[in-house]
């Protein structure tokens, strides 16, 4: 019997914490608590970012939620911890935070690659970067159901 469990799936309007969500993964039986902060960087593609703001499809959370389910399924014992950002972020600003905790590290470091890896290909959020010139920049990432590319 599988014992994984989805502790938190969001798209969020607040800030997110990757502290918060290390915290909420551990548990006693759990020998390894792996953890990922996505932050907004203050460059892309050699030209320096001012802030940036993200925009998901209706479909997102539900996607984000069978990410995470899926994982939870595919690796014995983990507790998984997952958001995303929408709207205003500043440079600095956590994006994307995951979390996941299991007995072995193996499992935790492989389980939270795959998550991070999955949302960032498959979730339909669109980015619109803000640069310093003062130009605009739309980037898209999902799923083939939202039509955007990464």
């Amino acid at each position: 019997m599988n014992t994984s469990h989805v502790v938190h799936v969001s798209l969020a309007q607040q800030s997110i914490s990757l502290d918060e969500a290390l915290a909420q993964v551990d548990a006693p039986d759990c020998g390894a608590v792996v953890g990922f902060g996505g932050v907004v960087r203050n460059h892309d593609g050699g030209r320096d970012v001012r802030s940036l703001s993200y925009s998901a499809h209706p479909s997102a959370e539900r996607i984000i939620v069978e990410i995470a389910d899926g994982i939870a399924a595919r690796y014995q014992g983990v507790r998984i911890w997952v958001a995303h950002r929408v709207g205003p972020l500043e440079i600095g600003d956590p994006a994307l935070v995951a979390a996941v905790a299991s007995a072995h590290r193996g499992e935790a470091f492989s389980a939270c690659s795959e998550l991070v890896d999955t949302v960032k290909e498959k979730v339909p959020i669109w980015k619109e970067q803000f640069f310093t010139d003062g130009t605009v920049e739309w980037v898209g990432a999902g799923s083939a159901e939202s039509g955007a590319g990464s």
